[in-house]
This record gives C-alpha cells, sequence and structure tokens, in this order.
C-alpha cells in the first residue's frame, strides 16, 4: 500500500493528521530501493502515522503545506543521491535529464537539497523540529571539502538551521525519535543522530574546529580521519566538532542490523511502482532499473577510497536470508504486470553476499588494514557457494523466466575462492545472469594511481581475463567484458592515462567505452586527498587535477586514436602523428580542420580553414588573401612586380618609390610626426630630400619644459643636438653622442658636457641637474606648489 501523499489519501485511512512528513527530491517510487520510501514504511510498521511530499516547489506553500503540520517532525532528504551530483556532470555542466523526475526533465531538485526545503518548511511552518536524512545529509554532517564551491565548508545542520541529522541507513535512529518526542523524552542521546550544543558531552572526542579547517589543510586532514574512524558502530565514539562558539554533536552510529533485522526491514509490502500521484506527471526512468530488483545485503568490504558506500552503508556486510529473497521474488512474480524478468540480485557489489570476516562481526573492522586492499585478507574467506544456490532457487520460481545481475562483481574475489570462484563465473555465463556484457570494475591499471584508489594491481586484472576467456569459451557463449574506468582521480597524471589506453589496446584488446572523470563527492578519502594534495599516509604531495578542462582532456587521451573515434562515430577529424596513436587535433568552435595524410608525401594537399581569416592555396602555391576578421583591414597581395600593397585603414600608409615620408593620418598617440624608414630607426624621425631634421609644428617650442604632465621632448635643431625626456629614465647624450650610462640596476644617469651625473634620491625621485646654459631646473617655492627657475 502506497504511503499517503494527499490529503485525500489521509483522509481515506481515517487520519486526521500525520505524526511525520517526509520530504524527498526523488519522486515517489515504492520500492526498497528508495530510502524515503523505506522510511516511511518502516515507521508505519511501528504504529506512526506517515506522509510523504515529493520534490516540493520551493516558489510557495501549495506543495508542502498541503499535508497540513506533522505532529512530531519533518523529516527531509535530497534524495538517492546528493542534489549537486544529481545536477551537475563531473565537469560542472548541468545536467538536463533526471531519472528520478518525472518526464524525465531536471527541473524540479533544487542545488543543495536539504538547504533548500529547510528554508522552505521554515517559511512556513515554525511548528515541528525538522530532521536531515539521507545521503546528501549524512556526507555533510561535519565539516566537509565542497568541490562545487571549492571549499571547506561548515557541517550541513547550521548552514541548513535543521535540528538534527539521522545518518547512514537510518531506520532505527529515526524509529527512537519518533518514539521518544512521542513521550516527551530527551532524544539527544539517540545513535546515529547529528546535533549542536552548546557543550561537549562527556567522553566525547574534540576535533579540529571549522575556523581551523578552513585555512589548514593539515587540520581538514586530522578532522577527517576522526570522522573516518569513527563510522563504525562497534569501534565508533562521539565526536564535537566547534563551528564558531558551538559545537556540532554526532553521537556513535546505530547499532549494526542483523539478518533478522533486514528480513524484516526487504520484507515490508511496497508497490514496486511510482505513486500514481506522480505516475501521472510523466515516465520515470529510473523504474526501467529497480523495477522487479532484489536487495540481498548491505554494506561493502572493498572501501574504495573514492566511494561513498563504506561511510553510508559501512564496512560490514549484512546479508538477508534465503527464504527472505525467495518470498520477495515470489511476491513479485505473482503480480499481474511480471514480465518474468528479475532485473537484478545484488547489492553494492554483487558477489559479496553470503560471507563476512568474523573477526569484523564481534570487535569492528582492523585499522591498520584493509580486507580488500593491496590483498584479499586471509581472514575473510570469500566464498560463493551461498550465491549460487541463491540464483538458482530464485530461477526455479514459478514465472521466472530470466535472472540478472546488474550490480558490480569484484573479480578479485572470484579469483580469491578458489573453491567455488570458477564455478560461480561459469553460472554466470552459461545461465545468461549476465546479459551480453559482464561488468568488471578496475577503474585503472598503473599502481600508483591504484593506491590511491584502494584498488588491486592490473596482475589480478589479467589473471581474472584469462580465466573469464577459458569459461567463456568452454561454455560456447558470446559475451564480452565492459571495464568502468575513472580518469583524473588525486594522483593522476596524464601519462598515467596514456598506459592505461595503451593496456587497454595491448593487454586487453578492447576500447574504452565507461570511462567517468572523478567527482570530489563529500566526505570520501579520495575528495580528502583531493583537497589537500596529499596521500592518506601523509607522507607525500599527490597531483590532485582542479581545473575541469584538464580533467576533460585525461578523459579525452582514452579516445584520442582515429580508430576509437571512428568507432564511437565522433565528428572530430584528427590525423595520425606517428601511424599508431593519433591525438584529437583542433577545436570544434574554430571550424573543422582537415587531417594532412602523413604516409604519402604527394598527396599533402594543404588544408582548408573555413572561418577566422580562410586562408587557400592554389597548386601553385599563390600567396593567400585573408578577407575576414582583420583589424587592419583588406590586405592585398603583390602582384608579379611585387609593388607595396596599401594599407586602407588606420593609419594609411602610402606607397612611395624614392624613399618619400609617409603620412600616418589617425590613432597617433604622439599627434602628427612625420617618419622615415630609409636605415630602419625606431624612433619616428623623417628627413626630407637634404636629411633635415623636422621641426614639430604643432605647438610653439620655447624655453618651456615639456608638453603635459609627463614631460615634453625637445624637436631638433639643425646641429642635431638630443632631446631631453625629463622623466621615466631620461637619456641624454652631448654633442658627440656619447652613450649614457646605466647603473645601480637600471637606474639611468644623464650626463651634460662634462659628463656629470645627476642624482637620484628615494623612491626613484630624479634631481634636477646642470647642462648647459639652456637647462631648467624645477625648485619648491613655498606653499605654492612648484615652479620653475632658469639656471
Amino acid at each position: 500500500m502506497f504511503i499517503p501523499t494527499t490529503i485525500e489519501e489521509v483522509n481515506d485511512r481515517g487520519w486526521d493528521s500525520l505524526d511525520v512528513i517526509l520530504v524527498s527530491g526523488d519522486t515517489y517510487i515504492d520500492s526498497s530501493y528508495n530510502g524515503t520510501a523505506v522510511i516511511g514504511h518502516w515507521l508505519m510498521e511501528n504504529g506512526f502515522k506517515v506522509g510523504i511530499i515529493a520534490q516540493p516547489s520551493i516558489e510557495d506553500e501549495s506543495d508542502i503545506m498541503r499535508l497540513g503540520v506533522p505532529n512530531l517532525f519533518w523529516s527531509v532528504s535530497a534524495g538517492s543521491v546528493d542534489s549537486m551530483v544529481a545536477n551537475y556532470t563531473p565537469t560542472g555542466k548541468f545536467r538536463k535529464d533526471d531519472d528520478f523526475t518525472p518526464g524525465g526533465v531536471n527541473d524540479r531538485r533544487p542545488d543543495r537539497a536539504c538547504i533548500a526545503y529547510t528554508n522552505l518548511i521554515k517559511r512556513y511552518s515554525k511548528e515541528r523540529p525538522i530532521i536531515l536524512g539521507g545521503i546528501e545529509a549524512s556526507l555533510r554532517r561535519v565539516i566537509h571539502y565542497d568541490s562545487w564551491s571549492d571549499s571547506v565548508r561548515r557541517s550541513i545542520l547550521f548552514d541548513s538551521k535543521a535540528d538534527a541529522i539521522t545518518y547512514g541507513m537510518a531506520e532505527r535512529s529515526n524509529l527512537m525519535l519518533a518514539q521518544m518526542m512521542r513521550d516527551g523524552r530527551d532524544w539527544h542521546s539517540v545513535r546515529g543522530i547529528c546535533y549542536i550544543s552548546n557543550d561537549i558531552p562527556e567522553g566525547y572526542i574534540k576535533t579540529a574546529s571549522f575556523e581551523e579547517c578552513e585555512v589548514d589543510q593539515k587540520a581538514f586532514m586530522r578532522a577527517y580521519k576522526a570522522f573516518y574512524y569513527n563510522s563504525e558502530p562497534l569501534t565508533a565514539k562521539g565526536l564535537a566538532q566547534p563551528h564558531g562558539k558551538r559545537y556540532l554533536i554526532q553521537n556513535p552510529p546505530s547499532p549494526l542490523p542483523d539478518t533478522k533485522f533486514l528480513d524484516r526491514i526487504y520484507g515490508m509490502e511496497f508497490e514496486n511502482a511510482v505513486h500514481p500521484y506522480y505516475a501521472a506527471q510523466g515516465n520515470v526512468k529510473a523504474m526501467d532499473t529497480i523495477r522487479n530488483s532484489v536487495t540481498t545485503h548491505r554494506g561493502c568490504y572493498g572501501e574504495c577510497n573514492f566511494c561513498a558506500i563504506a561511510v553510508m552503508q559501512g564496512r560490514t556486510v549484512v546479508s538477508r536470508s534465503e527464504e527472505s529473497i525467495i518470498k520477495e521474488v515470489e511476491r513479485l512474480a505473482s503480480n499481474p504486470k511480471f514480465d518474468g524478468v528479475i532485473r537484478d540480485v545484488g547489492g553494492p557489489t554483487a558477489n559479496m553476499y553470503g560471507f563476512e570476516c568474523f573477526k569484523k562481526q564481534r570487535s569492528g573492522p582492523c585499522k591498520d588494514k584493509r580486507c580488500m586492499y593491496p590483498g584479499i585478507c586471509n581472514a575473510l574467506k570469500p566464498d560463493h557457494s551461498r550465491q549460487i544456490d541463491l540464483l538458482r532457487r530464485i530461477s526455479a520460481v514459478k514465472g521466472v523466466k530470466k535472472v540478472f545481475i546488474a550490480s558490480g562483481i569484484r573479480y578479485d574475489l572470484i579469483l580469491a575462492d578458489k573453491e567455488h570462484g570458477e564455478e560461480y563465473l561459469r553460472e554466470l555465463i552459461s545461465n545468461g545472469h549476465v546479459s551480453g556484457q559482464m561488468k568488471v570494475a578496475p577503474e585503472h591499471i598503473s599502481d600508483d594511481v591504484l593506491k590511491m584508489m584502494g584498488k588491486p594491481s592490473s596482475d589480478s586484472l589479467l589473471e581474472f581475463k584469462g580465466m573469464f576467456d577459458r569459461v567463456k569459451a568452454d561454455v560456447g557463449k558470446d559475451i564480452y567484458l565492459t571495464y568502468y574506468l575513472i580518469a583524473a582521480h588525486p594522483g593522476c597524471y596524464e601519462h598515467h592515462m596514456q598506459e592505461l589506453l595503451e593496456f587497454c589496446h595491448d593487454r586487453l584488446k578492447t576500447l574504452p567505452e565507461q570511462v567517468q572523470i572523478f567527482t570530489p563527492t563529500p566526505s570520501t578519502v579520495s575528495t580528502m586527498m583531493y583537497h589537500v594534495r596529499r596521500d592518506w599516509e601523509d607522507r607525500n604531495n599527490i597531483k590532485a587535477e582542479h581545473s575541469m578542462q584538464m580533467k576533460q582532456r585525461q578523459k579525452e587521451i582514452l579516445f584520442s586514436t582515429k580508430t576509437a573515434r571512428d568507432d564511437r562515430g565522433r565528428s572530430e577529424r584528427s590525423f595520425d602523428r606517428d601511424g599508431s596513436d593519433g591525438r584529437r587535433y583542433g577545436s570544434r568552435n574554430l571550424g573543422e580542420r582537415r587531417s594532412f595524410d602523413r604516409g604519402d608525401r604527394e598527396d599533402r594537399k594543404p588544408y582548408q580553414k573555413k572561418e577566422f581569416g580562410d586562408r587557400k592555396f592554389d597548386g601553385e602555391r599563390k600567396p593567400f588573401e585573408k578577407r575576414e576578421f582583420s583589424d587592419r583591414g583588406e590586405r592585398k597581395s603583390f602582384d608579379g612586380d611585387r609593388k607595396p600593397y596599401q594599407k586602407k585603414e588606420f593609419g594609411d600608409r602610402k606607397d612611395f618609390g624614392e624613399k618619400k615620408s609617409f603620412e600616418k593620418k589617425e590613432y597617433s598617440d604622439r599627434d602628427k610626426r612625420r617618419s622615415f624608414d630609409g636605415d630602419g630607426r625606431r624612433d619616428r624621425r623623417s628627413f626630407d630630400g637634404e636629411r633635415k631634421p623636422f621641426k614639430r609644428d604643432f605647438e610653439k617650442r620655447d624655453d618651456s619644459f615639456g608638453r603635459g604632465d609627463c614631460g615634453g621632448r625637445r624637436p631638433f635643431d639643425g646641429d642635431r643636438k638630443s632631446y631631453q625626456k625629463k622623466e621615466f629614465g631620461d637619456r641624454k647624450f652631448d654633442g658627440d653622442r656619447k652613450p649614457f650610462k646605466n647603473d645601480f640596476n637600471g637606474d639611468k644617469k644623464s650626463f651634460d658636457g662634462e659628463r656629470r651625473p645627476f642624482e637620484k634620491n628615494e623612491f626613484g625621485d630624479k634631481k634636477s641637474f646642470k647642462t648647459r646654459s639652456n637647462s631648467k631646473h624645477l625648485t619648491k617655492k613655498g606653499s605654492k606648489g612648484f615652479q620653475y627657475k632658469r639656471a
């Protein structure tokens, strides 16, 4: 039965009000894959009246207030993913599509949805507490780095001004909050929540403050490690993070669920469909993936540095019983609309079902090592036998025609299971549990990058490929491996991507297809390294590519060959530089460039550039004509006699045959100056046929000093005496044109006839100096300012 989302449904149930109202950034899908639906059904199972408002408009109260005000609290979630991840690509472009929105258009989920929805509720209803939940609130519950603003941000609890956060898989903490609020008890001791306090509870660990983390990357790293090591229920202690004069208090996580608890959660009767109120607004694409899918377990002991699953669900795997899973499949198969296909049987990773380290279950994860990096821990003991039996039992359920595994598969676990690993792989291939392509995620092959990711070496990938090819040949199935790869991860350089490209071509015999640019999602190990540019052990500096263009460039390296480009129908043209690994040439925005044929020299016809100044050559290589976008006007080419061209605009140059000076008509910053080019001197001096210097006629010259504020230049007399430039490094020559001296790091000294240097005061002030009888002194007289005084 659907959870009410309209007031009519509330009245049909005989309720006059609701205890809890859930607000979600996703549309309402009644499925165990929707966290909001799980919390809603769980609270209803325990006697509370619950309603859901999905993707409310933030412009007015029409959506948010349609169910009234709850008796206990509002519960706000951004949805199944962080709203910034849902709205933007790894390169910062806005996503136009949204699989969790009716109609598929991404126009209903606001940025930073938890903050937006909390502000919306507080605008129209201030009577009840607001509790944040879901992945956005969980990963932003402490001080965190936000890549979209490229800054360290406070806990989302301070930014949103909500009352508390229930983090992780929060069925227990939400139920405890509801029960304590209903009974009027203090709820601040509930495990698995965060709240704001003026005091630090006894026994809690005080971390670096927000103010320290904002300016000191070392402090940020220390605060993050305290958060990471206190995220497991069996070993965690409470944390207190200062934010100004107050503290963010994080209580220890909720206890781990056991098999019985999971069976009860996933045994609730979900409709496995979009609520009719929202289904009428358009098709929800996400249903194509999650419809008729079954969750088998929670948690992941892979602990990849870039993944948020370990932080959200924990590093301990808890599996459902086979009976509970079979019962859910039978319920799905009994639906008249069931098409006979179970689309997924798995969890965060499909083949982690049914086994776990007994030591970790008793005392929590090891602090000094991981379960699967750099290799599989001996205490883990992978065993695929339970999952093999489960797949066979599901396939035998009446009405089930096909069972698929759409979740990822860890190939290193298959290799580590010496008894049942190959049998499990054979079961997947022979019975068609993977359709056409089997998904594996090596992410990279460079040891340097894999270390930053927390992934196994490429040797295990090659070993698994050999096993896969052997089993595929034995079974006779036409099936292939699909590799998920990551570009621009912290510690990854362009030469690492080139190494990955060569590995895919030479060793895997494939072309990269599933390549994703690393996204720094909040509160992951990789995001911490991305921000501080240090490795996890804090031993070495690492590269962290923050430029969107350079991130895209790393990705495009994997698609740089002509063969790869043609196979993907790319429109860009390129040329092969050395006959093997060509690179993409040019840019779409500058027009299409035609490539040279590097192989046959006789066919090397020049290219044509279509825009921004077309250059075109005929077969005899005549000079080109530049037709458009020239800021110097049209240039005409030389004819056979090589007569000079005419420049039409912005200072026309006239043709001269006997070295007569030209006139510069316009845009001269030195007024009307004549020049000549006879000896190539840079100063603009023009001479007539007898080479007498010109006189500047635009201003009458006498013995006054200079022109304007910058000092003028004196004209040459008949004896070609040098002029004086008073400021900006004066240069002066005597009659014999002796060079000046350049001393004291560029301070230029001027000499008179007797070559006496002038004095330079502090800060570059220049004192006047005596030269010939016509020199001037600049002196100060009283308070009336400066006047000129004859020497």
